[in-house]
């Protein structure tokens, strides 16, 4: 598919690259991102030949946040068609955080709102140096809501009531302290940084790395006892797998394992 506001990259490793091609708006999320992406992430989890996906910024930022625009134009609606235009935002938020395709975050420019959100839901997230950081929601008199959820629980409690309430811009080191980003690099060793952890998720057993996806978000919404049972029923099912066989003899037989879908034979 062809999409309005994104360009998908589909790369002969197994990787597709979701780029946010608004370059001239910042890639702010418009009313028809917030429908682009959710279709487009679709595609690409349906796509057995894709096995990661990068999510990055076409231009100079990765995203400036949500489109104002697109706000000021849902204000004098209904309560009931407000709530429906933020479901948008949850819908895309969600379909980037349920991927079970590793998501590296190519955070190429500034985030901020929305854009951190986005970046928050990211398994990695490589940042060039300098890049500015904000949740700069509460300065233009709103809430960050929905990415709420996926903020706290990637910088944790502490580190997001450093950041939550002051709309306080910071650069991209902090924003590793924080951990929002795993990585700060020199804008010329961004791909390169990029594609090494690419190459890490491509040596992995695709269906294993799903299946680990899966169990950590479980672990996220039941806790520690709640999950045990669960995470036994996972092992006992992954020692059933071809792909459990396939890399245990291929350690054994000191070879590259032959993942299914992975172009390898």
């Amino acid at each position: 598919m062809t999409y309005e506001t994104l360009k998908i990259e589909k790369r002969e490793n197994g990787a597709a690259w979701l780029w946010l091609n608004r370059p001239d708006a910042h890639n702010a999320m418009s009313e028809q991102m917030l429908l682009d992406i959710p279709q487009a992430v679709a595609e690409l989890e349906a796509n057995t030949d894709v096995r990661a996906v990068v999510l990055t910024g076409e231009g100079s930022t990765f995203c400036a946040g949500g489109d104002l625009k697109w706000m000021l134009s849902i204000m004098n609606l209904g309560r009931a068609e407000r709530i429906e235009e933020s479901r948008k935002v949850a819908a895309l938020l969600g379909a980037l955080n349920n991927l079970s395709k590793p998501l590296i975050g190519r955070i190429n420019g500034p985030a901020y709102g929305g854009g951190v959100g986005m970046i928050s839901v990211c398994d990695v997230a490589i940042a060039v140096r300098g890049t500015r950081f904000a949740l700069t929601e509460p300065k233009l008199g709103l809430v960050p809501a929905n990415i709420g959820p996926y903020v706290v629980s990637c910088l944790g409690a502490n580190n997001a009531r450093q950041v939550f309430f002051n709309a306080k811009p910071f650069d991209a080191e902090r924003a590793r302290q924080l951990g929002l980003v795993s990585e700060v690099v020199e804008a010329d060793d961004l791909d390169a940084a990029v594609d090494r952890e690419v190459g890490y998720v491509l040596a992995c057993a695709p269906g294993a790395v799903a299946m680990t996806k899966k169990l950590l978000f479980y672990i996220e919404r039941h806790g520690l006892e709640g999950s045990i049972d669960f995470a036994m029923e996972q092992l006992a099912l992954a020692w059933e797998s071809e792909e459990a066989a396939e890399g245990i003899q291929s350690f054994l037989d000191k070879r590259k394992p032959r993942w299914s879908g992975s172009g390898e034979r």
